[in-house]
């Protein structure tokens, strides 16, 4: 199967979505907590959480182009500075795909799917508290994508919070938190650790060819 250019932009648009979606690979699977200045907290799965750099420690996810209907994540952060991020467990994977329906931004997902608010001290952003890996985020800097509208939003860990048995050997063991990870729009994976190696040194590399 060859897909040209021309291919790809002729396909109805879901097929595309699902397709170029999928392409890249299993994806991190969190969701986004926020809260506006009325107290509403918004919670939205996201597939495009990505690193950006350990000093400072910064992460970054894509925001889809604003409109009335959705955009409630970004606008929030604006607002309030603040945000979390919480992976998602195979327990509740199904509320947690629910939450990117377009709500009212009257609804709060947090109770509309099922979730708990957590809080800690001094964060306004609530904590999905059915996780095991949050991270409360200071917002940064947004940054517009002029290619399709999409915005770059980054912001710097102020808060780590997972299980004192995560770390091994300094990483965290996704396998053993049973964080699940995401390809296209709707298809939800488990994470199965295979290997572990050291930290590549140019003279340490083995020969490959023999």
């Amino acid at each position: 199967m060859h897909y040209s250019h021309k291919d790809i932009a002729n396909l109805d648009r879901i097929t595309r979505l699902k397709l170029v979606n999928s392409v890249s690979g299993i994806k991190p699977a969190n969701l986004i907590g926020t809260i506006d200045s009325k107290q509403t907290t918004n919670l939205a799965v996201f597939s495009s959480v990505v690193h950006l750099g350990s000093n400072p420690s910064l992460l970054g996810f894509v925001s889809r182009p604003q409109t009335g209907e959705s955009g409630h994540t970004l606008e929030n952060i604006k607002q309030n500075g603040v945000f979390t991020i919480n992976h998602i467990h195979p327990e509740f994977t199904k509320q947690a795909h629910y939450t990117s329906a377009k709500f009212d931004r009257s609804v709060s997902e947090f109770a509309r799917c099922g979730f708990s608010e957590e809080y800690i001290e001094g964060f306004a952003a609530p904590f999905v508290k059915e996780s095991r890996v949050k991270v409360g985020m200071q917002f940064k800097e947004a940054i517009p994508i002029p290619l399709n509208g999409t915005i770059l939003v980054i912001g710097e860990i102020a808060h780590l919070i997972l299980p004192d048995t995560a770390l091994e050997k300094g990483d965290i063991n996704l396998e053993d938190l049973n964080s699940i990870g995401i390809s296209g729009l709707n298809s939800y994976y488990e994470l199965k650790k295979i290997a572990q190696h050291p930290y590549v040194r140019a003279n340490e590399v083995p020969e490959f060819n023999g």
